[in-house]
């Protein structure tokens, strides 16, 4: 079968997906191209936020530079971000306005808000406008601006602009690393966005798992100190939580059960 070349990187992009790793010469092998053409291809679905090449083919893993791919994402921890999200959920008040990010951990929030309305919730995922949509007592505000697919999710200097427009009572967020006390990301993009989000809201609350306490990323964010709280859950080591109420955060940790 003759493909396009969007239909190959399609395909690309689903295998590497669906396999973790895929090696460069096994694709080119499989479409019948040169290596140099899927290295283009792999070269542009890494701009794109889709994989990450390493030596020999490309990974949907996550790393310091990549975020994992939605799929991954969101089967990662899903339990322990359910029990983060309903505990986080405790701090809204009707009739606020809400912000909540683009991360996995932050969209099952989207759950937990119709017994707290009426409110206004802005947002750039487009998982959580799909899910709030038509949700009661919920005015929803969209926060537009380049959409990436990969983040399933609009970011970037429009984005970024569009939250400044706007003031709310409290941020729900995550972070894809916490290392020495600082939040990062795995692209510049993001860091944006979610600085103006920050920049935009009275009272910012911090969702994360203890996986994130693990991981290194490449972009700082924010110390959690800039936080008013944090809501991760009790795999978290009693030293990182220990540290970060010594800086004056709020912490608040769920227990499984």
């Amino acid at each position: 079968m003759d493909f396009t070349r969007e239909q190959r990187q399609g395909e690309v992009r689903e295998r590497v997906v669906a396999s973790g790793f895929v090696r460069a010469a096994d694709l080119a092998d499989a479409f019948g191209v040169s290596l140099m053409t899927i290295h283009r291809d792999l070269d542009f679905l890494q701009a794109q936020g889709w994989l990450r090449k390493v030596r020999g083919g490309a990974t949907a893993l996550p790393s310091a530079q990549f975020h994992g791919s939605v799929a991954e994402r969101m089967s990662t921890m899903a339990a322990t971000k359910q029990r983060l999200a309903r505990a986080a959920a405790g701090l809204v008040v009707p009739g606020q306005t809400v912000l909540l990010d683009d991360s996995t951990t932050c969209l099952q929030l989207t759950r937990e808000f119709a017994g707290r309305t009426p409110l206004t919730v802005l947002t750039n995922s487009l998982p959580a406008i799909t899910a709030l949509a038509k949700e009661p007592g919920v005015s929803l505000i969209a926060l537009g601006g380049s959409y990436f697919p990969a983040y399933d999710a609009f970011m970037g200097l429009h984005t970024a602009d569009s939250v400044a427009a706007f003031r709310a009572d409290l941020l729900f967020m995550s972070t894809t690393a916490v290392t020495r006390g600082r939040c990062y990301h795995t692209s510049p993009e993001t860091v944006q966005v979610k600085r103006a989000m920050m920049t935009a809201a009275t009272r910012r609350v911090l969702l994360a798992d203890h996986t994130k306490f693990t991981r290194d990323g490449l972009y700082a964010l924010a110390p959690l100190a800039d936080f008013d709280v944090v809501v991760v859950d009790d795999g978290v080591a009693r030293d990182e939580v220990r540290a970060m109420r010594e800086k004056g955060v709020e912490v608040l940790v769920v227990e499984k059960g």
